[in-house]
């Protein structure tokens, strides 16, 4: 992440100046002529970038910002049409404190890099330097936005490294090393699995030389409250297993755990920022892979919350293993709970790339969750749980199936995302519940306003921002 100074001043560092303009109000004086020649209009997006005795000056463009994500775009804008530079100072002289503290946070978000696996050729962005009126006022909200950035940033960490580098283990050991920012941390391993009698995690993690893990991570917060349980799908790689995937694409299945990791940078996202309210994350971690133990279609496996299910494709393994962690999580009995995952082909075939399924029991609760999506950027659609897509799981050998055979009526056209979400439904009991099938966003195929090609870390400012809006005040309990 970019190290971020609060100056009252610009310095000279050789480093490019970038100058927000909203849409419609005038650039500086001495860059009006070249913006009027050069058409800039503030237009969100737009960059003009000029050369100067002292220097870049790159011309922002914000659009008619009318709330912060406006301004993160806007200096995600800055940070990409700067370039691959060391250093960059964003102006934001007249703005509010938390306008300028969302300049800064896009701009993390969108020089963020993940080099851990090749030579760096090309500077990499190191330091912003942020030109603000009053440093004082402007450092409690920067302190805030940037604690949902680390969350995002440890997020896409996570989801950028391959398979043979975050295995099982080393994906609980990276969550173990949260314990630092006081998130107390528990993984059971096999034999606490078995324990536990959670079948379908040992099932789907049966079959790779990675064992599986189930990782609690605990956030207690200051309320004497129940609370909030976010729950990931962490398949550190999918073959698909003994339904095994086509080799096209397989590659980008080291990402199947983005849920979990969008989980896991939340957490620590509460924690740099020391919120009062109490949070437990659930995370389901296995390797989806063929051996001699692997799971088949057609066996039936008895969950942690005793019923059984019957395996129809094994590469419909995401559902199983959160039907495990949604029990599981019950017992620290959440106020809600909320599970991310990389589910379902079928949810990008109803909403493409640009939103995330949204499902749930709990009329309030789904509001909530889609409000704070706006807020940040990430956005979901309401999609249907109805009673045929549960009578559809009817097995006639287990308490229900995995998930309707594709030969089946209906053929390429089911709705797995809904058959998915109606399956999850089983394992939540009583608690309000929503789940958000973000398969489709966990990754981005080209850059965008506030992050470039590659992971996305869709959920862990998703989630923040809800505990933010809805789960601090200490009079809602």
């Amino acid at each position: 992440m970019l190290r971020v100074k609060l100056r009252p001043s610009a310095r000279d560092h050789g480093g490019p100046r970038a100058i927000p303009v909203a849409e419609g109000a005038a650039p500086p004086q001495a860059f009006r002529a070249a913006a009027e020649a050069a058409r800039f209009t503030g237009a969100a997006g737009q960059v003009l970038d000029l050369p100067t005795p002292g220097g870049r000056v790159l011309l922002v463009g914000a659009g008619r910002p009318r709330r912060m994500l406006n301004w993160e775009m806007a200096g995600g804008t800055a940070a990409a049409g700067a370039g691959r530079v060391k250093r960059l100072t964003i102006d934001a002289g007249g703005l509010a404190p938390e306008a300028a503290a969302a300049l800064a946070a896009g701009a993390c978000l969108r020089a963020w890099r993940f080099d851990a696996c090749r030579r760096r050729e090309e500077p990499a962005p190191e330091a912003l330097d942020l030109v603000v009126d009053s440093p004082a006022a402007v450092a409690p909200c920067w302190e805030r936005a940037a604690a949902a950035v680390r969350g995002c940033l440890f997020a896409r960490d996570l989801t950028a490294e391959p398979g043979n580098r975050l295995t099982t283990r080393d994906f609980a050991a990276r969550l173990e090393a949260l314990a630092e920012h006081g998130i107390a941390v528990d993984v059971l391993g096999r034999k606490r699995l078995a324990r536990a009698g959670l079948g379908a995690l040992l099932a789907v993690g049966g079959g790779s030389a990675n064992p599986p893990r189930l990782a609690v991570l605990r956030w207690r917060g200051s309320h004497a409250a129940p609370p909030i349980a976010f729950i990931g799908k962490g398949i550190c790689f999918d073959t698909g297993g003994i339904s095994i995937k086509p080799a096209q694409g397989m590659e980008a299945m080291r990402a199947d755990m983005a849920g979990a990791a969008a989980c896991a940078g939340a957490m620590l996202a509460l924690a740099l920022r020391h919120s009062p309210a109490p949070a437990v994350a659930v995370l389901a971690l296995a390797e989806n892979a063929i051996g001699a133990a692997a799971y088949r279609p057609g066996d039936v496996l008895r969950t942690g919350a005793g019923r059984t299910v019957e395996v129809v494709d094994t590469d419909a393994e995401g559902r199983l293993v959160l039907a495990d962690a949604l029990h599981y999580a019950q017992r620290f009995r959440p106020a809600a709970m909320l599970d991310l995952a990389t589910l379902t082909g079928a949810i990008v075939t109803a909403l493409g790339t640009h939103r995330a399924g949204l499902f749930g029991t709990d009329a309030a609760l789904l509001a909530q969750v889609a409000a704070a999506g706006e807020a940040v950027g990430e956005q979901l659609w309401p999609m249907p749980i109805g009673e045929r897509h549960r009578a559809e799981l009817k097995s006639d050998i287990a308490d229900l199936k995995q998930c309707v055979p594709t030969g089946g009526e209906g053929g390429r056209f089911l709705p797995d995302a809904c058959h998915a979400a109606a399956f999850l439904r089983e394992f939540v009991g009583a608690t309000p519940w929503v789940h958000l099938d973000i398969a489709g966003l966990g990754t981005r195929a080209a850059p965008w306003a506030l992050g470039p090609k590659g992971p996305s870390g869709f959920g862990a400012r998703l989630l923040d921002a809800l505990v933010a809006q809805s789960f601090e005040d200490p009079d809602r309990h």
